[in-house]
């Protein structure tokens, strides 16, 4: 079958990707689908399709492409990662042994659906930030299921938002946690500062105006207002101003974000803002595998 389109972007080698996903694979296999290898003659083929049965954006067709194509599918892909669809649009279509399919039918939907969801997510928070007129940049967080960092990262990305850190040793990201071992602010950036890298972003989490003003006389790239309330950020923000430091670094408010309450930390200025619901809380986008056509011998050809 001829793939419609092959628009995708892979952050990771295929083989380390296939790796990845073939542990979810084994989880949910067990010893093997015994339901299937019952019920579904040996040599089986079908023809099948995956559904978006909602509006959104989609994401994970690298991955589900990854996976299908290891097992031997011939695919045609009809969205491309990044794409909107509205509902009942076709975005994938399958042929090949119908047992196999069946048994991994679960971990590829659930791939699909979850990068779906999220991309759905940060793409309808950065299109209602722009209607409103701004300009600040959605990040995630590391707030997400163990062994779901990449997937959940990348389908951020695919929404148009951004992946902040996809690992701890991405940036310098000092948290409060930090400065309470620590105890000072200006000795946490000078620390990091004299051994890191040129090309290494200082981020410092802080929780109060003082500490804000603090991290950025120190040098630091970026101040991360944590649990500030819009006027909070707002008086930090001129605070900053006054001792001529707010062109100095970017602000990030993170914290106490949601979607309901996005523009008023927008109207604040700050450059950045980060939450973790769209990892954490974001709903999948509803799919189905359905299966379209029965074959019953390997040797047509598609």
């Amino acid at each position: 079958m001829k793939q419609l389109k092959e628009e995708s972007l892979t952050f990771i080698p295929r083989k380390i990707l296939t790796e990845k996903i073939c542990k979810f694979l084994e989880e949910d296999l067990g010893q093997g689908d015994i339901t299937s290898l019952l019920t579904v003659p040996s040599g089986t083929i079908v023809e099948a399709e995956i559904v978006a049965k909602k509006p959104g954006v989609i994401a994970g067709i690298e991955e589900a492409l990854t996976l299908l194509e290891s097992f031997g599918f011939q695919v045609g892909i009809l969205v491309s990662d990044g794409s909107r669809v509205e509902g009942k649009a076709t975005v994938l279509k399958i042929v090949g042994d119908a047992r196999t399919l069946l048994s991994i039918e679960r971990t590829l939907l659930n791939l699909l659906t979850r990068m779906s969801g999220i991309a759905t997510a940060t793409s309808r928070l950065i299109k209602k930030i722009r209607s409103a007129g701004y300009k600040t940049r959605i990040a995630c967080t590391r707030k997400v299921a163990p062994g779901l960092l990449y997937f959940d990262k990348k389908a951020v990305m695919l929404g148009g938002g951004d992946t902040h850190r996809l690992h701890l040793d991405d940036a310098i990201l000092v948290k409060d946690n930090h400065l309470i071992v620590i105890g000072d602010v200006g000795e946490a950036v000078k620390r990091v500062r004299e051994a890191v890298s040129f090309s290494k972003k200082i981020e410092v989490e802080v929780s109060t105006g003082g500490e804000a003003l603090e991290a950025a006389r120190a040098g630091a790239d970026i101040v991360m207002l944590d649990n500030f309330s819009p006027q909070q950020i707002k008086d930090t923000i001129m605070l900053l101003g006054r001792q001529g430091l707010r062109s100095k670094v970017l602000i990030e408010a993170s914290g106490g974000i949601t979607e309901q309450n996005a523009l008023e930390f927008a109207a604040t200025g700050v450059e950045i803002l980060s939450l973790g619901e769209i990892t954490d809380s974001a709903k999948a986008l509803d799919m189905s595998l359905e299966v379209v056509k029965v074959r019953k011998s390997k040797t047509k050809k598609v």
